[in-house]
C-alpha cells in the first residue's frame, strides 16, 4: 500500500461523507463516486421521515468538528433535517471540494490484471491496484485505486414479496405499480382507497402509523411472523423506537377499524385488476384475497452485491455481510434487535480477503436491520487508522534513519 493511497469512495451518503473527511483528515487523495446529482440520494428519498435515533447518534466527531454548529439538543431529525443541517454542509466544506463526482456510478471492480481466482492471499495480489469501470454523464470510463470503500448503502435494492423472499407470481410483471420506499402522506389523496402493506420492521411500522392516520385510507397489514413482536426492546431508552412499537401493538389490537391485521401472511401471487391490484394472501388459517388500490413492499434491503463481484469478498452464506463482522455481530447479539446493543468494529471484523477492499455501512450489515450511522462512522475509523498507521511507522524509521 502507498503512504499516501488513492481511496475511492463508493456513495456521498453520511459514511461516505465521513471517510471523505477522514482521508483529507489524514492527508490522502481520494475521490466520491455518487450515482446521483447531490449528496445523500437514498436519505433524500426518505426525508419525510424522522428517525428514532436523536443528533448525537447521527453526528461524528469529524463532522463536529469541521461545521463546529451542528445540533446536539435530544430532537430526532427527519431525512430532510439530517440533509439541509448535517450531510449537504459536509460536502460543502473545502475539503471535499472537487473530490465529489456526481451522477458517476461505479458498475463494477476488478483487481487490475488479475481475475477473481488468480493470486490468492498473495503480495502480489495486494500491490495491484483497483480497477473501477464507471458510468458518468460523458459516458463509460475508468479509474484506479489503491484502497475502496464501498459505502453505497441498501436503500436503492429492496427485497421482495414473495415466500422465502424470492419475487411473489405477477410481482416482476407489476414491478412498476408497487411503491418499496416509505410511503409519504403528506397530500392524503396520494393514499385513498386500499393500501396493502406488507412488513413488520421499522419502515413498516413508520409506514402502518402514518397510513392508519388518514381517514380516507383503508389499511391491510400482512406480517410474515404468527406472533409480531414489533421488535420490542425492553426499557428502551430511544422514546420514539418505543412509540414505533406501542402504535403497531395498538393497530394489531384493533384500535383503528381501518386497519385490518394479518398474521403468519405471504403474498402468494398478484394480478392486474383495471387500475386495481388484485393480491393472494396465504395465513396460517386460510387463502384471503385483497383488492388493493395501492401496494407497498416494505420487507426489507440489501446491498448491490454485483458489485464486487470479481473481488475475492467472503460472505456470510445467511446475512449476505462480510463474514468476518457478519460472524461477529451474530455471536455478540444473535437476533437482538437493539441496535444501540451492536459492538463496536474492529479492523479484523472489516477485512476482506480482498486486500484493500471494504464495505461499510449500512451494507456491511447484509440482512441484519441492527446497524446505526454511529456504527459506520466507527468503521471509517478503524479502516482509516489501520492503513494510516503503516504510512506512520515507515515516516518515522525514514526519519530516524542517518
Amino acid at each position: 500500500m502507498p503512504t499516501t493511497p488513492h481511496v475511492a469512495i463508493l456513495g456521498a451518503g453520511p459514511v461516505g461523507l465521513d471517510a471523505a473527511l477522514a482521508c483529507a483528515d489524514a492527508g490522502w487523495p481520494f475521490t466520491v463516486h455518487e450515482a446521483s446529482g447531490a449528496v445523500a440520494a437514498h436519505v433524500r428519498a426518505w426525508g419525510h421521515v424522522r428517525l428514532f435515533t436523536p443528533w448525537e447518534l447521527n453526528v461524528f466527531h469529524r463532522m463536529r468538528a469541521h461545521l463546529g454548529d451542528v445540533p446536539q439538543d435530544g430532537v430526532c431529525p427527519t431525512g430532510a433535517e439530517l440533509v439541509t443541517r448535517l450531510l449537504r454542509p459536509v460536502a460543502e466544506l473545502p475539503a471535499l471540494t472537487g473530490r465529489i463526482r456526481y451522477r458517476t456510478r461505479v458498475a463494477a471492480i476488478a483487481r487490475t490484471g488479475l481475475l477473481k481466482h488468480e493470486q490468492i492471499g498473495t503480495t502480489a495480489r495486494a500491490l495491484a491496484p483497483f480497477t473501477l469501470l464507471l458510468d458518468t454523464p460523458d459516458g463509460e470510463d475508468t479509474a484506479e485505486a489503491a484502497l475502496v470503500l464501498d459505502c453505497t448503502g441498501t436503500y436503492a435494492h429492496p427485497n421482495t414479496l414473495g415466500d422465502g423472499g424470492i419475487p411473489a407470481p405477477g410481482e416482476r410483471a407489476l414491478a412498476h405499480r408497487i411503491t418499496r420506499t416509505i410511503p409519504d402522506t403528506a397530500d392524503p389523496d396520494r393514499w385513498r382507497g386500499t393500501v396493502l402493506l406488507v412488513g413488520a420492521g421499522k419502515s413498516a411500522q413508520t409506514a402502518a402509523r402514518d397510513l392508519a392516520a388518514l381517514p380516507g385510507t383503508r389499511l391491510v397489514w400482512a406480517v410474515r411472523s404468527g406472533a409480531p413482536d414489533w421488535g420490542a426492546v425492553p426499557d428502551d431508552t430511544l422514546p420514539a423506537r418505543q412509540d414505533l412499537v406501542d402504535t403497531s401493538q395498538a393497530l394489531a389490537d384493533g384500535a383503528c377499524d381501518r386497519v385490518t391485521l394479518h398474521t403468519g401472511a405471504h403474498v402468494r401471487s398478484l394480478h392486474a385488476q383495471g387500475d386495481r391490484i388484485r393480491v393472494r394472501l396465504a395465513t396460517t388459517t386460510s387463502l384471503r384475497e385483497v383488492l388493493a388500490d395501492h401496494v407497498v413492499s416494505l420487507t426489507g434491503y440489501t446491498g448491490d452485491h454485483t458489485l464486487h463481484r470479481q473481488l475475492q469478498v467472503h460472505e456470510c452464506y445467511a446475512t449476505g455481510a462480510p463474514m468476518n463482522l457478519s460472524a461477529a455481530l451474530l455471536a455478540a447479539s444473535g437476533a437482538s434487535t437493539d441496535c444501540l446493543a451492536q459492538p463496536a468494529p474492529g479492523i479484523d471484523q472489516l477485512r476482506t480477503p480482498e486486500p484493500g477492499f471494504f464495505i461499510l455501512g449500512a451494507k456491511s450489515y447484509g440482512r441484519l436491520n441492527t446497524f446505526l450511522l454511529r456504527t459506520g462512522y466507527q468503521q471509517v475509523d478503524q479502516v482509516v487508522a489501520a492503513y494510516a498507521a503503516p504510512a506512520h511507522a515507515r515516516a518515522a524509521e525514514e526519519a530516524a534513519a542517518p
